[in-house]
């Protein structure tokens, strides 16, 4: 297939487009910067995002589009400024994928784009799955609710819909965990506020293997929760670190110096929502890593 990412030099892109390619897909990566980059057979990079950049004249008879630009939300305290950036950054990518949409002669059959599992909000005692149609209250589910709003509009104009609900995506080198980890591999490691928290994970490798699964089944369609079948407590989820690292668990980081430290991103740590992937579940989607001790000894 002919398949063309956003976001393509990013965390997930990267591995995505590995992937994509490995098996075979002809894959454009679409960026701001095309200079310094190769192409090859399988692989081309298309400017976009620029003014007077016309990409969709590149992608005419694309297959699927994956949309995974965005500013990334653990990269600085969460000001005014930079919680506009954040949003901003993902309604025009979003926006920019429709128009190229409208513009093609023939639109692609999928159109995949990234989500969070921060669009249910924060809570220690419900569970939540797809079936959960209503939207947080705070910052960052209002942001995923109102991205999700403008990528749905793909499924108006007839394309299938996908929305990636990413939990925390666990990976060695990039994301959340290295800094989870730091602490342990220095001896300092413990619960992180009250530690009953929920965490929604998901490895990388599931992730990537779960986008190439809703590319392929036809059946899934709108939000699908990207988390691994067995959310864990914070507490448990730094003990099994610990254990899996053989540091200690004894050092706790109180919530009070998080919340001085992060200010309103400290939410990502200290408080969680507990989700279930019910359609990958429901669809037949093979997980490669469903409990936490499994995922965290494959990337230690």
């Amino acid at each position: 297939m002919k398949i063309a990412v956003t976001g393509g030099t990013g965390f997930v892109g990267r591995s995505l487009t590995n992937e994509l390619i490995n098996k075979g897909h002809e894959v454009l990566v679409l960026t701001r910067n095309i200079k310094n980059k190769t192409n090859s057979k399988q692989l081309s990079y298309v400017q976009w995002l620029n003014e007077d950049d016309k990409p969709e004249e590149t992608l005419e008879g694309i297959d699927v589009l994956i949309n995974l630009a965005g500013e990334s939300i653990n990269s600085g305290r969460w000001t005014d400024e930079r919680k506009g950036i954040i949003l901003d950054s993902r309604i025009s990518a979003t926006r920019e994928v429709l128009r190229i949409f409208k513009n093609l002669n023939k639109k692609p059959d999928t159109f995949i784009n990234a989500s969070a599992v921060g669009f249910y909000g924060t809570s220690v005692t419900k569970t939540y799955t797809e079936e959960s149609i209503e939207a947080g209250l705070d910052y960052l589910a209002k942001t995923v609710q109102k991205w999700e709003i403008e990528a749905h509009k793909a499924q108006e104009i007839g394309i299938r819909t996908v929305l990636c609900r990413f939990g925390i995506i666990l990976d060695k080198n990039n994301g959340a965990l290295p800094r989870i980890a730091l602490p342990y591999k220095l001896f300092t490691g413990g619960t992180v506020g009250t530690g009953n928290q929920w965490v929604s994970w998901i490895h990388l490798k599931d992730v990537i293997k779960g986008i190439m699964f809703a590319i392929k089944e036809e059946l899934v369609e709108g939000p699908v929760n990207f988390t691994a079948p067995n959310p864990v407590t914070m507490r448990e989820f730094g003990q099994t670190l610990g254990e899996v690292l053989h540091r200690p668990h004894w050092m706790p980081a109180p919530a009070f110096a998080l919340k001085a430290a992060l200010g309103e991103m400290s939410i990502l740590v200290l408080e969680g929502q507990k989700v279930i992937p019910g359609k990958l579940v429901s669809n037949g989607y093979p997980f490669l890593f469903e409990d936490i001790r499994s995922a965290l000894k494959d990337i230690y």
